[in-house]
């Protein structure tokens, strides 16, 4: 096999595309995680080729059907004259059917912001915008094994990119979540092993269980994909273990801070 970052690449940015969406259904998949299943017209022409890209999310202020949506201009996005800003946070499309015209989005129900406010209350008939994805990374599937770990909010891209690998790939997954209410079943094609680790009482972002975890992992033979997702500071010892001690090829790594403690919006993407 070759070498080379291209097995890992980047396309993008994309034009920008705002979308208008209605909500088709709402699903408790476990105590805190709710799927909302998205459709309608303007669903046409979405594409989301990368199991860990993110579209920006519009909300409706509470009370609202619908969100403020800002218009696209020659210098980014801007709101129309009159509306106030909308709430938005980045989301992983967990599933995209063309056929049947359904995208769906994972929600983490915690804390008290927009996103949790607006999924805990949401209901069919209700409307999400959404704007992207700007870009994704295609990823090979010819690499000899795959390693993913992230707390809840990577749940979804890692759940989706198990769901996408080829058959008798070996993959390694290792997922936090609260307790063992929170697992869900993930089907693969992949040789899979699966490691849920529960953080009991301890508040998200504060363990240390997912670097124990790979500290502890064994790494087989051969070249390996690595995606590594969650709070922003508990990744960097995470990376500086792959890369600095066991030698990983930071071109075939994605390690990804979908969240930080204290900071109401954060998405910041290494390889």
């Amino acid at each position: 096999m070759s070498g080379g970052s291209e097995r890992v690449n980047r396309r993008g940015p994309f034009p920008v595309k705002l979308r208008l969406l209605e909500v088709l259904r709402v699903t408790q998949l476990t105590p805190q995680m709710l799927r909302v299943t998205l459709g309608g017209p303007e669903l046409e022409g979405f594409t989301t080729p990368g199991a860990d890209d993110h579209v920006k999310v519009f909300f409706a202020e509470p009370g609202a059907k619908k969100p403020n949506m800002p218009v696209v201009g020659p210098h980014g996005l801007s709101m129309p004259e009159g509306l106030t800003k909308p709430a938005s946070r980045d989301y992983t499309p967990r599933r995209f059917d063309p056929k049947a015209g359904e995208l769906d989005i994972d929600f983490v129900l915690h804390g008290e912001g927009p996103a949790c406010q607006w999924a805990a209350n949401t209901k069919p008939g209700d409307f999400l915008g959404i704007g992207g994805p700007r870009s994704t990374h295609d990823v090979a599937d010819d690499f000899d094994w795959y390693l993913l770990a992230g707390d809840q909010s990577a749940l979804p891209a890692i759940a989706r990119r198990l769901e996408e690998l080829p058959a008798g790939k070996r993959a390694f997954a290792f997922i936090e979540v609260s307790d063992a209410s929170e697992e869900q079943r993930i089907d693969s094609r992949a040789d899979l092993k699966l490691t849920w680790l529960h953080r009991g009482s301890a508040e998200a972002g504060t363990t240390k269980h997912l670097e124990e975890a790979l500290r502890a992992w064994t790494q087989p033979p051969g070249e390996g994909f690595v995606f590594v997702a969650g709070e922003a500071t508990s990744l960097k010892p995470i990376r500086e273990h792959l890369v600095g001690e066991r030698g990983l090829n930071k071109d075939w790594m994605r390690v990804t801070g979908y969240w930080k403690r204290g900071a109401a919006e954060h998405h910041d993407s290494k390889g």
